[in-house]
């Protein structure tokens, strides 16, 4: 065992979690992120490491909201910290406010786990928001599905370098592009500390959880609007309660009918959004439940077996440049899958709030104002997101971040 280990024992923790008589909430989520926070600074051992996740799984405290905030706190504490004031001026400079939408960065990600190994979808929508949207897409390699969001990137072709997304040359990119994949292997380096114990443990501890909420940039306070899957329905009003405690002021938590931690393209999804109270004179958050399926988007349901099927990351990617590229079958079920996941990604951030519209060559500026389920414009999510494609944009935007990786990642 090295000195770094040795140095610090949260065994007084431990025995309190392990003590029958140990009334959870006398644990305070202050008490677990400082212990969380030991594992990326790799001061404790791997034995209590994994005592540690087998607690708060066994005890549920790693579903408690504040416990995911504080724990998430510690994770984005840990990351590689970006320049907050050269990030801000990247973004500032580029970013395209319009209606609601004030520039900031935006992010969809799941917590994965659903088992029906679908398509790339949140990765997907990602990269064509990014024709209207500043995109800072948090993502790793796949842990229980066949294609992650970084293994899906690294099978493109070509693809770009997302290693080089870091925290010294992410203004750079913004500079180029509206893009950036922010690989969280990279980013979260005190992760590597639990590497070893996670594998062998039988099942998904609280570092399954926390991903979605480490997005690095939110340190930054530029992260604007987001999506986040969960893959039980219970967990939705957890993270909607934990975003809310961090800060987040809009965002929308997704559960696909099915336990699918995206917008389902074959029936309803439970959808938590938070919103600031219109009449609070404070900062005051509201969550708002909700269900919401194809039909409210304009689209027609497709069954969700013709989506999953675990294809393998290089099948992905040919599915990926069809989209792109503005080739794939217009009826393709894939299609509608990326279409609804977009257009919630385009409603959440409040561009669909503006009352005209000037995307660009292509746009007819016509406007869809009705109302869906959550009182949000849907259907103009779907008109932005056919856009970012059959414009062109989404391409652009990430041909761009293809080039500039590819040069940065030369030069390391």
């Amino acid at each position: 065992m090295s000195e770094a280990k040795a140095a610090i024992s949260i065994s007084p923790l431990l025995l309190r979690l392990a003590d029958p008589t140990t009334t959870l909430f006398s644990v305070t989520a202050q008490e677990v992120a400082a212990a969380v926070s030991h594992i990326f600074a790799d001061s404790i051992s791997p034995v209590q490491t994994g005592c540690l996740l087998y607690a708060l799984h066994t005890t549920q405290l790693d579903r408690r909201p504040d416990v995911l905030a504080a724990c998430a706190s510690s994770m984005r504490y840990a990351a590689a910290q970006v320049d907050p004031d050269a990030l801000a001026k990247a973004v500032s400079t580029r970013a395209r406010k319009e209606g609601q939408y004030h520039g900031g960065l935006c992010d969809i990600v799941g917590t994965g786990g659903d088992s029906h190994n679908t398509y790339n979808v949140s990765t997907t929508s990602s990269i064509l928001a990014s024709a209207l949207l500043m995109m800072a897409k948090h993502g790793n390699n796949a842990s229980t599905s066949k294609s992650g969001s970084a293994d899906l990137l690294l099978a493109a072709s070509p693809a770009p370098v997302i290693a080089a997304t870091t925290e010294k040359t992410l203004p750079d990119i913004y500079s180029r592009t509206n893009y950036a994949f922010l690989y969280a292997r990279e980013w979260h380096p005190g992760m590597r500390h639990a590497a070893a114990v996670r594998k062998e443990l039988p099942f998904r501890t609280i570092f399954n959880l926390l991903g979605p909420l480490a997005n690095p940039v939110q340190n930054s306070n530029l992260i604007e609007a987001r999506i986040l899957g969960v893959a039980k329905r219970d967990m939705g009003s957890v993270f909607a309660e934990s975003m809310r405690l961090t800060g987040t002021k809009k965002a929308l938590i997704v559960c696909g009918a099915e336990d699918l931690d995206e917008l389902s393209c074959a029936g309803p999804s439970y959808c938590w959004v938070l919103r600031p109270q219109s009449d609070a004179a404070d900062s005051a958050v509201d969550i708002v439940p909700f269900t919401v399926s194809p039909e409210d988007f304009g689209l027609k349901p497709v069954p969700l077996s013709l989506v999953a099927g675990g294809k393998s990351p290089a099948e992905n990617a040919v599915i990926l440049k069809s989209i792109l590229d503005g080739t794939i079958d217009p009826n393709d079920p894939v299609l509608t899958f990326v279409l609804i996941n977009t257009a919630a990604l385009l409603v959440t951030s409040g561009i669909c709030e503006s009352e005209t519209s000037d995307m660009g060559p292509g746009d007819d500026g016509k406007v869809i104002t009705e109302r869906g389920p959550g009182g949000l414009r849907w259907k103009e999510g779907v008109r932005r997101a056919r856009w970012c494609i059959s414009s062109g944009g989404a391409k652009e935007q990430w041909e761009a971040f293809v080039k500039v990786t590819g040069e940065l990642g030369g030069e390391q």
